[in-house]
């Protein structure tokens, strides 16, 4: 029982130390900083935010197409019904 548990702890403990070093933080000064995962980690997020902004600025714009066309539709079908009305001239262009 203790050789198989030995042997287990053998073989997990190269994994803790590569999963020590992958823990890296984001505070200088601390053990395991790493400026290149910082800067990765900050170019990420400036991305990330360019995306989100991208996209707000995609949907305002296919709102705003959404709004003009329904505005036309709307003008179109008003004209419809005025230009139905008794005594007026049906013009056909």
């Amino acid at each position: 029982m203790k050789t198989k548990y030995l042997i287990l702890c053998a073989a997990l403990l190269p994994l803790t130390a590569m999963a020590n070093t992958l823990n890296n933080t984001s505070q200088p000064g601390q053990p395991g900083y790493n400026p290149s995962t910082q800067n990765l980690q900050q170019k990420m997020q400036i991305q990330q935010a360019q995306q989100q902004l991208k996209l707000q600025m995609d949907q305002q714009r296919q709102q705003q197409q959404i709004q003009n066309q329904i505005r036309t539709q709307q003008n179109q079908a008003s004209q419809r019904i005025l230009n139905n009305q008794p005594g007026q001239q049906n013009k056909s262009y």
